[in-house]
């Protein structure tokens, strides 16, 4: 069914690339969502989202890109020459956390999936040689609660510098419960300067399904600098991805009726560091936030 999304011409047209890629957009296959660095005009970041049934084998290599394999809903196991696992899953992304296998580049690797499921390729172009496999058990992925009241939202830090050993490749999930607000205030990571790094951004999203079945949808914002304009104001569902090659993001909003999760895939030519720099118009809110209690619904989103 034909669905409205609120895009601005800015956001189709600015320097030659789409920001908003409606679910199935980008399908080949398996495939479910296939962005790459070409597909977004930029130079490192990609994700693939994999759609498999039961009993299914999926074949692949690296080549010139890590990858982070990250079960969205159900379990696997990754076999590669480099190492396997068996991924603990989930029912779906709201539930709970789940393992995550990281692949260096220029290795064959094997998903194989007994249920099915849906699967997360995160991807970075990587030039480093001799990093290991790794599983990252669902323990060992470092739990964050930020923001409070209505701002609350959870972020699991599976493939970030304090948890992965890798290349340039950062990623992340969120859970923003129904009526939050999240990645707020707007922030970015597009200039080389001391406290802001250069970092390509995907955000992947799933929305809740309403009690009657009916599809949730929630929304993105991101906009631009003088010198760098943009301005999307995107609506989004299930499967749908927003790309940020540079400007403010945020927020991310879920309506009320319908939780949010969004998967962030980031990478770029620096170090590997994830720093941000608030837009200083909205940065007080963070002061908002003192007094207030973080969402329950936030803090019972937890690992088994």
């Amino acid at each position: 069914m034909a669905r409205d999304v609120t895009v601005s011409a800015m956001s189709i047209l600015d320097e030659g690339f789409n920001w908003h890629f409606p679910a199935g957009s980008t399908a080949d296959g398996r495939e479910i969502v296939r962005i790459t660095p070409q597909a977004a005009h930029w130079g490192y970041s990609g994700l693939r989202v994999l759609d498999l049934a039961r009993a299914d084998t999926y074949l692949g290599n690296t080549g010139g890109d890590e990858v982070i394999v990250l079960p969205l809903a159900g379990s696997c196991t990754v076999d590669t020459d480099a190492g396997g696992a068996d991924l603990v899953g989930r029912d779906d992304p709201f539930s709970e956390v789940t393992d995550c296998a990281y692949i260096p580049r220029d290795t064959a690797y094997e998903i194989n999936t007994g249920n099915g499921g849906r699967f997360a390729l995160a991807t970075a172009r990587s030039a480093a040689e001799g990093l290991p496999f790794r599983h990252v058990k669902r323990d060992e992925v470092k739990v964050e609660l930020r923001g409070a009241g209505n701002c609350s939202r959870r972020v699991n830090n599976f493939g970030t510098p304090d948890v992965l050993e890798a290349d340039r490749l950062i990623a992340c999930e969120v859970f923003t419960p129904a009526g939050n607000w999240s990645s707020f205030p707007p922030h970015k990571h597009d200039t080389d300067r001391p406290g802001e790094s250069v970092l390509e951004e995907i955000y992947y999203f799933e929305v809740a399904d309403g009690p009657n079945g009916q599809p949730g949808l929630a929304y993105q914002r991101v906009y631009g600098t003088p010198d760098r304009p943009a301005d999307v104001l995107a609506e989004v569902r299930s499967g749908d991805v927003v790309v940020v090659p540079h400007g403010w993001h945020g927020p991310s909003m879920a309506v009320p009726g319908y939780d949010l999760y969004y998967l962030n895939v980031m990478a770029g030519p620096g170090k590997r560091e994830w720093l941000i720099c608030d837009d200083p118009a909205h940065s007080w809110v963070r002061e908002q936030w003192r007094d207030e209690q973080v969402d329950p619904r936030v803090a019972a989103w937890t690992a088994p």
